[in-house]
């Protein structure tokens, strides 16, 4: 598995990345949309674990173009708000497998990834 974390507070995305190297994924953290846009320009990966709280349209517009580059790359969204919480991102987002509750625990995130990766591959 080839996951590509995007998020905004590097101690939790480390975390996150911990608990998925554990299960042997290959990891990459990036910690604004400059290097996550960077990233998914140069690699393929098979999901992407992106925050809503990195700005702006900055999740949605990552999941865009992780589409674009590759129509088969998953996204799992994290968020700390409510706002999506009735399941529209998924009318937002045609890549969404899910969307999460930033107070998940690392390892039922990494449970999530583990099952859409797999289905990606």
């Amino acid at each position: 598995m080839n996951i590509l974390i995007a998020e905004s507070n590097p101690d939790l995305g480390k975390v996150w990345a911990g608990h998925l190297e554990r299960q042997g994924a290959t990891v990459t953290l990036c910690v604004d949309e400059d290097c996550a846009t960077r990233t998914l320009t140069e690699t393929g990966f098979d999901l992407m674990v992106v925050s809503l709280s990195m700005g702006e349209g900055c999740a949605l517009a990552l999941a865009d173009y992780a589409a674009f580059r590759d129509p088969k790359t998953k996204v799992i969204f994290v968020t700390g708000s409510t706002f999506f919480a009735d399941g529209s991102i998924f009318a937002h987002c045609p890549n969404a497998c899910a969307c999460l509750p930033e107070h998940t625990p690392p390892k039922d995130l990494a449970a999530l990834v583990e099952y859409h990766a797999g289905k990606a591959a």
